[in-house]
């Protein structure tokens, strides 16, 4: 069973549990995989992979609004966010933790042979592709960041 339809799924079983929260995250990303297998050039597809960057991008929106809602003394809004954050990560690969990350960079950093801060960009390249999903972006950046530095 491939995302999309383990999404179609779970809504149902959101709908008999009259769980609002995951129904309403459910519905919307249901409807951003449908905008995506719509897309022109999609031929009416959409694979778990490109899925799952939807879901991580979802994510991040979503603890980006948090933060917003937070600086505006909007505490209720932000949990609301959290919440359907929350929903969402259940449906992406594991996290990595940050010894697994470290090990992870430290490895690409010795395959493309980067020595300096200037190589950050060869490093980041190759980072981003092989640990897409299973780490944050800024993460991943900040810890290149240390490593090289």
């Amino acid at each position: 069973m491939d995302l999309f339809d383990k999404i179609s799924e779970d809504i149902k079983n959101a709908m008999k549990a009259k769980d609002r929260v995951a129904l309403e995250t459910l519905r919307n990303i249901k409807k951003v995989f449908l905008e995506a297998k719509t897309a022109p050039g999609a031929n009416d597809t959409l694979t778990d992979e490109a899925a799952t960057k939807i879901i991580a991008k979802l994510v991040k929106q979503g603890r980006d609004a948090a933060d917003i809602y937070v600086q505006q003394g909007r505490q209720d809004l932000a949990e609301a966010e959290l919440a359907q954050v929350k929903v969402m990560e259940g449906y992406l690969p594991k996290q990595l933790s940050e010894e697994e990350l470290t090990a992870a960079l430290k490895e690409i950093i010795a395959q493309v042979g980067a020595t300096s801060s200037k190589e950050m960009g060869k490093v980041m390249g190759v980072a981003s592709k092989q640990l897409a999903g299973k780490a944050e972006g800024r993460v991943i950046s900040a810890k290149v960041k240390e490593l090289l530095g």
